[in-house]
């Protein structure tokens, strides 16, 4: 998905109002840690337990401070649409918070080397990104590391710096995997596959007791707590993934994130408004099929996101579910609009594009379906119903009273189906098969919206509108290619076989 460009809409407030947040979550996360570190205690104990090592808590306290102070700065630097967010800062602390949780009940009942160590890497790429991903995954392990050594645990030594270690490089490595995984069943073999650094570093922990025979904990052999270790290892990496993929779904409702997999499920035909598109506006379904497979065209041409692109074409034109007999492509022979004056009719067909924007958000689907859709027309003239006035009144008309309300286009993704949209349209009406037919109408549009300065609030250039109005043609004439002239032959059985005679 574009992302804003850096700095914009940042201001003083804006980061006073971010740094308020972080530390309301910081305090939260505290207050969790308490809870677990410090749970069995509160009903007797808990004053003598801090008299002792009261001391080690603070320090403790001041390195998780610490490190949550440079996360917040690194985002302050590097990315400060997530702090522009108060839903995306409740998202990083809400990943931590579970992630601790879980680490900390796992390594508690089962073992430390079982925890669930790739689980904010995972979670953080998929929602955020791989950059956000790589630095958080840092963080989650120097804070478990933190909380690990002031924790009272009988843990040794050597098991924290080993689980630091471990819950660094499964993270990284689950990172660098993860861009290809596009199913759930792929995210499950990166699980596997973090499981070899895992089981590595756990194999030479144990390899001098093997060597030497020394006897293992609970009584174990040497060879039985390899294996025992080993098998903890296998745990957290598969665990990780399992953890991320049940939690995964419930991060992408509470936080409307758009991910790859939520992606899939709605862009499939089954998806509850495409399918309702498709029984009672079968004309605008048809239509943005096919205004979806142009915008994925034209989105690899100029490296933008071809799977947000072919979603945001798909749900672009919803909005006509309210009015679907107003649109031309979902009537027959009769046209409703002969009955209307040409004010109403430009109304109605205008208002297409911020039903589409309510409808999408009332749905609560990702807000980049509803921007796409309301932008998608820009403030262009419904040229028709413009034209059909003209011709009703002698006096002036005001064209604004004939045009979409906008906005215009913000991002090259909104541009890229404002150009499919109407190229689809006007290629389909002037029956253009031959390239430099459709060549010459997309040229068209495009000059027009250009004209109209309907790029002007995005950031795509002449060399983007170039590839995109290639990429348009090469499409458009594949789908509305020309098809030879069949003969009129009628066939009959004879008793000889089929026969066919010209007509």
């Amino acid at each position: 998905m574009a992302v804003k460009k850096f700095g914009s809409e940042w201001t003083k407030s804006t980061m006073m109002k971010s740094a308020l947040l972080f530390l309301t979550h910081f305090i939260l996360l505290i207050a969790i840690i308490a809870g677990l570190l410090f749970g069995d205690k509160l009903f007797g104990g808990l004053r003598e337990y801090m008299q002792e090592y009261g001391a080690d808590y603070l320090y403790a306290l001041f390195c998780l401070f610490l490190l949550t102070a440079i996360t917040y700065f690194y985002f302050l630097f590097e990315n400060r649409d997530v702090l522009a967010s108060g839903k995306n800062i409740a998202l990083l602390f809400a990943v931590l918070d579970l992630y601790f949780v879980l680490a900390w009940l796992i390594g508690e009942k089962i073992n430390i080397y079982a925890r669930p160590v790739a689980f904010v890497a995972l979670m953080i790429f998929v929602l955020l990104g791989r950059r956000e991903a790589i630095f958080m995954n840092m963080i989650s392990a120097l804070l478990l590391f933190v909380i690990d050594t002031f924790s009272g645990s009988s843990s040794s030594v050597t098991e924290y710096y080993s689980s630091l270690i471990i819950s660094f490089s499964a993270g990284m490595i689950a990172i660098f995997f993860c861009s290809k995984a596009r199913t759930r069943f792929r995210v499950v073999l990166i699980g596997i596959l973090i499981v070899i650094p895992i089981d590595f570093i756990l194999f030479l922990l144990e390899l001098s007791a093997l060597i030497d025979g020394t006897a293992g904990s609970a009584g174990l052999t040497p060879f039985e707590s390899v294996m025992k270790h080993l098998g903890y290892g296998l745990f957290g990496g598969v665990m990780s993934t399992v953890i991320f993929l049940a939690f995964l779904p419930i991060f992408e409702s509470i936080f409307n994130c758009l991910t790859a997999f939520r992606l899939r499920e709605l862009t499939s035909s089954d998806a509850r408004i495409l399918r309702k598109l498709k029984q009672e506006a079968p004309g605008t379904y048809n239509h943005s099929m096919m205004v979806a497979q142009l915008a994925e065209a034209s989105a690899a041409a100029i490296g933008e996101n071809v799977d947000y692109a072919r979603a945001a074409a798909l749900y672009h034109d919803v909005g006509k579910l309210h009015y679907p007999e107003h649109f031309t492509e979902n009537q027959g022979e009769y046209n409703l609009h002969d009955e209307l004056t040409p004010e109403l009719s430009a109304d109605i067909i205008r208002s297409h594009a911020k039903d589409g924007y309510t409808l999408i958000k009332a749905h609560h689907l990702p807000d980049f379906f509803a921007d796409v859709a309301i932008q998608h027309h820009g403030t262009m003239p419904i040229r028709y119903f413009y034209a059909k006035a003209l011709k009703m009144t002698d006096g002036e008309l005001n064209i604004e009273d004939f045009s979409y309300l906008g906005p215009k286009p913000q991002t090259k993704i909104a541009a890229i189906v404002m150009i499919a949209d109407a190229s689809e349209a006007a290629v389909r009406a002037v029956d253009a098969r031959k390239p430099e037919q459709a060549e010459k109408a997309i040229r068209a549009v495009i000059e027009e919206r250009m004209d109209l300065e309907q790029f002007s609030e995005c950031d795509i250039t002449m060399a983007d509108l170039t590839k995109i109005r290639q990429a348009l043609v090469n499409t458009l004439t594949g789908v509305y290619h020309h098809r030879i002239k069949y003969p009129n032959i009628k066939y009959k059985r004879t008793e000889n076989g089929t026969k066919g005679e010209s007509e």
